[in-house]
């Protein structure tokens, strides 16, 4: 145990550094002086093995005031690089303890403490669990709850969803809480209610239905149009990861309006990130049946990420090219005819330099489904031939497909063999007649490439689109 001298020593270094601001309510990122001094600090208090004693401290009940200072000091240890010291060192029973406190003071700083402890690695997460931390701070959410408090409340509930909740961890509650806090008008508030709704359905199996089953769909959905990208990002990845359930969740989306909104963001000038995670809900839906497809179709979404696949950047031209080729796999006849209507054809054959195996495969059994609506086409033409067995002859597309009987994927190589064969046959012939050797040639003498030679060099990424 410190002498009385050490916690004297400790308490005036603490003072000198740290106690002219709040305690801190995120990890420290700045490389700034302070942050070193904090450290500095910090590590002194460690090396003095104070931390047991300030544990101790969170017990005397009789003496709030010493409680709240011992509190004040291990939630900005908390927030420093030494979290699962404090996690350790006997605290967090106390802490969880302290949220049934008479006193709102130290119900707070008890709160944002937990907070900061949550905030950092899986194992401090599962300390707070060991000791049932989830109900008491559910407990906290109250009506009469000042701002500040509810922030920080919010803020700390949403760290400990962060990640894989245990089994016994029951979310219909906690998602009660964000029912409520996402129609709040404070925006952190705000932007912490709607990252909870995102971790519980990322970090808990099945979890999709509890979060539509609380009726938080709605407001997600008209967040979307909320001007601060701060709540928008939580917000479209929740709204992402629910767009990745079965067809009948998914619909529950489109029937709250949700492509509209997606049509907006695609449109308009928004950041990458958000750009990127319309474009996945959109592939996610365009995975659907028929009436999701064609809901995407009349929601004007198309044009927009065929604007994309063209101009964009490599990675969100990789996010436009699943939803595109995604709608164009299962799309009827019908909806084909629309989607070539708007220029997708191109954009798709671009989609055949990729090297991404999964892409490239999903785009051949799109163009599949095109060229076959379009055999079903020919007997309108004059010519009797395929009208988009033609379009992708003339803007390049057999060229690649050629390039691709290279590939390294039996699954990839015999689907283009098959659209060679199927659609190209009497080009393909004619271009294997250019490559045949003269007669003179001998068959024995002709050249051929050993099986460690180079091979031609391929595409920078698997995003980018070949010109």
């Amino acid at each position: 145990m410190p002498s009385n001298q050490s916690l004297k020593a400790c308490q005036n270094w603490w003072t000198k550094y740290v106690q002219m601001t709040p305690p801190v309510s995120w990890k420290p990122q700045s490389s700034s002086g302070n942050f070193f001094q904090m450290n500095s600090t910090v590590i002194r208090i460690i090396r003095a093995d104070v931390l047991p004693r300030l544990a101790e401290f969170l017990s005397r009940h009789g003496l709030p005031q010493l409680q709240m200072e011992a509190a004040w000091v291990l939630t900005n240890i908390a927030a420093s690089d030494y979290t699962l010291l404090v996690a350790e060192c006997g605290a967090v029973p106390r802490l969880v303890e302290l949220l049934g406190s008479p006193n709102a003071n130290i119900r707070h700083q008890a709160i944002w403490c937990l907070g900061n402890i949550a905030a950092d690695l899986p194992s401090c997460r599962d300390i707070l669990f060991d000791h049932g931390v989830v109900t008491p701070l559910l407990s906290q959410f109250r009506d009469d709850m000042k701002i500040p408090v509810l922030r920080t409340a919010m803020w700390a509930l949403s760290n400990i969803c962060f990640g894989k909740l245990p089994a016994e961890v029951q979310v219909k509650p906690i998602l009660e809480i964000v029912s409520q806090l996402i129609h709040s008008a404070d925006e952190k508030i705000l932007a912490d209610a709607c990252w909870t709704a995102y971790y519980i359905c990322s970090g808990v199996d099945d979890a999709i239905q509890d979060v539509l089953d609380a009726g938080v769909c709605p407001q997600l959905v008209n967040l979307l149009m909320h001007a601060s990208a701060s709540v928008l990002l939580p917000v479209i990845m929740a709204l992402a990861r629910i767009s990745a359930g079965h067809d009948a969740q998914v619909q529950v989306l489109i029937e709250n309006g949700i492509l509209n909104c997606l049509a907006q963001l695609l449109a308009r000038n928004y950041p990458k990130n958000i750009k990127k995670q319309a474009c996945l809900i959109v592939s996610n839906i365009a995975t659907g049946n028929k009436e999701q497809i064609q809901a995407v179709i009349d929601a004007s979404i198309i044009s927009p990420l065929v604007v994309l696949l063209k101009t964009s950047e490599s990675d969100i031209k990789k996010e436009a090219a699943w939803a595109l080729s995604n709608a164009v796999s299962s799309a009827s006849s019908e909806q084909i005819q629309y989607l070539v209507s708007r220029g997708c054809l191109e954009p798709l054959c671009s989609i055949l330099s990729y090297q991404d195996h999964d892409l490239l495969y999903t785009c051949l059994e799109g163009l599949e489904n095109i060229l076959q609506a379009g055999e079903a086409g020919k007997k309108g033409e004059e010519s009797g031939t395929n009208p988009y067995a033609q379009f992708i002859l003339e803007c390049r597309g057999l060229d690649k497909l050629e390039d691709l009987q290279d590939i390294n994927s039996d699954r990839i190589y015999e689907l283009v063999m098959k659209l060679l064969q199927s659609y190209w046959e009497e080009e393909v012939s004619e271009s294997d007649d250019l490559d045949v050797p003269g007669s003179n040639d001998s068959a024995d003498t002709v050249e051929t490439k050993p099986e460690g030679a180079a091979q031609p060099p391929e595409a920078a990424s698997g995003a980018d689109e070949a010109e």
